[in-house]
């Protein structure tokens, strides 16, 4: 069975820091494109980061760009998003998507539940 399983989340102050993992089970992440994604109440699911299976190129949106890092460790089956910085404007669920296709583009098949990420000011 596949499955992707988010942890991590929580409270923090703005300012802090949080490291999400996403653990894969039924696949490799090595051979899928992984992404984070979340969505904050009121507003529309928004892609954070991704990690190619082509290459391991990364890639960030503008708002979370040198303050994330998005890392994969094959021995564990898992990718990480480490969240520095974090703003109240981060607080939202969370999610890892993985996507067969090489370079980051969709469809991504698999999802996990998500994490909640609540950043207070």
């Amino acid at each position: 069975e596949v499955k992707l399983v988010e942890s991590g989340g929580g409270l923090v102050q703005a300012g802090g820091s949080l490291r999400l993992s996403c653990a894969a089970s039924g696949f490799t992440v090595d051979d899928y494109s992984i992404a984070w994604f979340r969505q904050a109440p009121g507003k529309e699911r928004e892609e954070v980061s991704c990690i190619s299976s082509r290459d391991r190129s990364t890639d960030y949106r503008d708002s979370v760009a040198g303050r994330f890092t998005i890392s994969r460790d094959n021995a564990k089956n898992t990718v990480y998003l480490q969240m520095n910085a974090l703003k109240p404007e981060d607080t939202a669920v969370y999610y890892c998507a993985a996507a067969w296709t090489p370079d980051c583009t969709w469809p991504f098949d698999y999802w996990g539940p998500g994490t909640q990420v609540a950043v207070s000011s």
